[in-house]
């Protein structure tokens, strides 16, 4: 496997896992705050899907597909949706609200096919182009690549385990 290969494979990989949540995704599992955490399950896979959208929208200079794709309208969470949850207060957290999984999924699916289609237009070699030098060392393509797929499992590890958790019905 080449370097844009395993970066292909690994880029479907939260997805996969939020597809296997589906049968326990039902409402009072979306809306869950564990220990009373501002992040429910339903915010979790929101922000998993905006941020994949966001940063791969921009490395492409395409439009996200949040608002390509009418998801901004479907979900309707007004001016709460604005941006992709970073630096959330509370009271914006919990104002994202959604207790449709299929509708989390679709968001979450298109996210990851406009990733995977960022993907299929680089060479290995566009890897190292660096493309943010405001951080030091500065950001490659590679590395930023890299980043939001780790952001995008670890939110999709989060929402799996609260939605295993035992409830009390």
């Amino acid at each position: 496997m080449n370097a844009l290969e395993i970066l292909r494979d690994a880029a479907t990989r939260p997805r996969d896992a939020a597809h296997q949540l589906v049968d326990r995704l039902d409402p009072s599992v979306l809306g869950a705050h564990p220990g009373g955490h501002d992040n429910s399950v339903a915010w979790l896979l929101w922000h998993t899907a905006r941020e994949i959208d966001a940063q791969v929208a921009h490395l492409w200079d395409q439009e996200p597909v949040w608002t390509s794709q009418g998801f901004q309208e479907r979900f309707g969470l007004g001016e709460a949706a604005d941006d992709i949850g970073y630096g959330h207060t509370p009271e914006q957290a919990r104002s994202i609200v959604c207790d449709d999984a299929e509708l989390l999924l679709d968001h979450l699916d298109a996210a990851t096919d406009a990733l995977l289609g960022y993907l299929g237009t680089l060479e290995e070699t566009d890897l190292d182009q660096v493309i943010d030098y405001s951080y030091d060392p500065p950001v490659t393509c590679g590395a930023r690549l890299v980043s939001i797929i780790d952001d995008a499992a670890q939110h999709v590890g989060q929402a799996a385990y609260i939605a295993g958790m035992p409830r009390r019905d």
